[in-house]
């Protein structure tokens, strides 16, 4: 498996499990940066809070982001503004120029070494200059300190950028672990189901009078149906030695645009955005390679990884009460591309519905929401997209049989009437796993840039040995 150049640099202590039944304050499902931090708040609160993580601290899509705190969410201002009107925009940037502030004083007041840069923002495109304008104009009409420019210290021309100012960049997993140091975490904790005030787990129960899922994608299908209202994408990053330095972090908003991001003496290049389980020809990573060739001739790659995201319906995280009928249960989902900020925006928000009844932020966050004119075609197509998944193990022909496939591939085959994954090594050995989704029973489809298999409906992705990756499914693979 590929490693981030976080993961590389920090390792987090080990937590004990869970050792039998447990009744606390609130109890936190993900020990990411969402999780860490709403705990966070509330031990500050006086709260007793516990953090229930399936695996090790940071070892979730933490480890895997560009790092990039800040504001500006691609094109997200002019669209807010158009469907929901100035006011939730306004909300909506205050909400995350609030949390890059909350960042920089947390981190001063508790002098957390965690490579915090102060810089700027662009987002360019070097096809057209409207979309840009018009992201600036409203901007600016929102209060936010922004500049438009055609100049930028990119490697390529662009016809237009934006810049935001007061934005920043850090090393996560130093953050993480410094937040996390003093809290009640326990680790190798997967927790199977939560019922009114209990969070039962593999390792004993906990009764909480708040529960907060911050596990990324919520395990829980009902109530809420968060599978029906989102789905996963991934996108690739490469760290490459020997470029131009830059200042600022850039994001194309063309199709097949490049993100930029400087850390220290390298150059973090991703892009490569594609909905999970749809990426069977493969070749993000050398995508990203040949615009290193053409851009940094003498660059070198360090590390390469990638990340995946949830994408709401209309792109606004679903940040509050989990829904209507569990007012004592509380969600942190669909980051799109922008965890970061979203992370310290939901922790900020649930710690203040849970400590003081309300906050501010709630009516552009809630999860309660459903806006049909900015939804209500999306969630048609997160229906069909499903419906597609489900009756590929019934219909899809099999792209190849065992004894046909390559070293070093993987795909679906036919074996005894019955369809199944199979990868195979570089030394010629096999690797069996069904294909059924246990989440929601979608057929997996093999993704050869990350040797995993993938599942297009709600994003639940396993290693060629069937070993469970990414939720919402909960349980690995049956395999051979």
């Amino acid at each position: 498996m590929s490693e981030s150049i976080w993961s590389k640099t920090v390792k987090f202590p080990e937590r004990t499990p869970l050792r039998g039944d447990l009744a606390v304050d609130a109890a936190v499902i993900g020990g990411g940066l969402a999780g860490i931090l709403t705990a966070h708040f509330l031990r500050e609160a006086g709260l007793r809070a516990v953090v229930l993580e399936a695996a090790r601290v940071g070892s979730g899509q933490t480890k895997n982001t560009t790092a990039k705190i800040t504001s500006q969410h691609s094109l997200v201002y002019h669209r807010l503004t158009e469907r929901f009107g100035e006011e939730k925009a306004r909300q909506y940037a205050q909400a995350n120029q609030q949390a890059i502030a909350e960042y920089r004083h947390l981190i001063g007041s508790q002098r957390i070494a965690c490579e915090w840069a102060d810089c700027p923002a662009y987002l360019y495109s070097t096809a057209e200059r409207e979309p840009l304008a018009r992201e600036f104009e409203t901007a600016k009409k929102l209060g936010i300190d922004a500049s438009y420019c055609s100049e930028t210290e990119l490697p390529f021309p662009v016809a237009a950028a934006l810049r935001f100012d007061h934005q920043a960049r850090f090393h996560p997993l130093k953050f993480l672990r410094a937040v996390a140091d003093p809290l009640e975490v326990y680790e190798l904790t997967r927790v199977t189901a939560a019922e009114e005030n209990r969070v039962v787990t593999d390792r004993g129960t906990v009764t909480a009078g708040h529960i907060i899922f911050a596990c990324h994608y919520p395990f829980q299908n009902f109530p809420g149906y968060y599978f029906m209202r989102m789905h996963q994408e991934r996108s690739y990053v490469i760290a490459l030695e020997n470029t131009a330095r830059l200042e600022g972090m850039y994001l194309g908003v063309d199709q097949d645009g490049l993100s930029l991001r400087p850390d220290g003496g390298l150059l973090l290049l991703g892009g490569g955005s594609h909905r999970t389980g749809e990426n069977s020809a493969g070749g993000q990573y050398r995508k990203l390679r040949e615009a290193a060739g053409r851009y940094w001739p003498g660059s070198r790659e360090a590390a390469h990884w990638s990340a995946q995201d949830c994408m709401t319906l209309d792109g606004i995280p679903y940040i509050g009460r989990f829904s209507a009928s569990t007012p004592s249960w509380y969600v942190a989902t669909g980051f799109q591309k922008w965890g970061m900020t979203s992370a310290m925006v939901s922790a900020r928000m649930i710690s203040d519905l849970i400590v003081k009844g309300e906050t501010p932020w709630e009516p552009v966050f809630s999860p309660q929401r459903f806006t049909p004119s900015a939804s209500a075609r999306t969630l048609m197509q997160e229906t069909a997209q499903a419906a597609k998944g489900l009756t590929r193990r019934i219909f899809t022909p099999p792209q190849a049989d065992i004894e046909a496939l390559p070293c070093g591939h993987g795909g679906v085959v036919e074996c005894g009437g019955e369809k199944l994954g199979v990868y195979k090594d570089g030394q010629g050995e096999t690797f069996v796993v069904s294909i059924r989704c246990p989440h929601l029973g979608c057929q997996l489809e093999w993704n050869p840039d990350e040797r995993s298999w993938d599942c297009p409906c709600h994003g639940s992705r396993f290693d060629y040995r069937g070993n469970l990756i990414d939720n919402p499914a909960q349980e690995d693979l049956e395999h051979e």
